[in-house]
């Protein structure tokens, strides 16, 4: 069974979240989320495939024989692109409401430049004491 994710991002009319099924602990995608999707137009990138299997580094391949079943390393595997399933993204006017559509271990939310994990910084929720 994979740790699941709620991803977020707020958008000028709410929040906008999509789900991701492998590795949501902070020590995985949550680092790979502060490493590699720390500005807004990567967020958006991201979010706007739609719901994942796996989070990698990056959102786009580099050739086209990516697919689901063949991913190629280091790139995000979305359902939709990935695997031709319909295309699912939640959105809400408040965190909890989109947070509440997902099935998820830990929520990842990116407001005012910054990711949280489950409410506290998202440092704080990699490194624990923030070191």
């Amino acid at each position: 069974m994979g740790t699941r994710s709620a991803i977020v991002k707020k958008t000028k009319d709410g929040y906008t979240g999509i789900y991701c099924h492998w590795d949501g602990y902070p020590s995985w995608n949550g680092k790979i989320l502060q490493e590699h999707y720390n500005t807004e137009d990567k967020v958006e990138e991201l979010i706007a495939l739609g719901d994942l299997s796996g989070l990698r580094e990056n959102v786009a391949p580099k050739g086209a024989d990516h697919t689901y079943d063949t991913p190629e390393d280091g790139v995000t595997i979305a359902y939709h692109r990935d695997r031709g399933e319909d295309f699912n993204q939640s959105v809400g006017s408040t965190v909890e409401e989109v947070v509440g559509k997902i099935d998820h271990e830990y929520a990842y939310v990116f407001e005012n430049g910054e990711w949280t994990c489950d409410g506290m910084p998202l440092a704080e929720a990699i490194y624990g004491d923030g070191e």
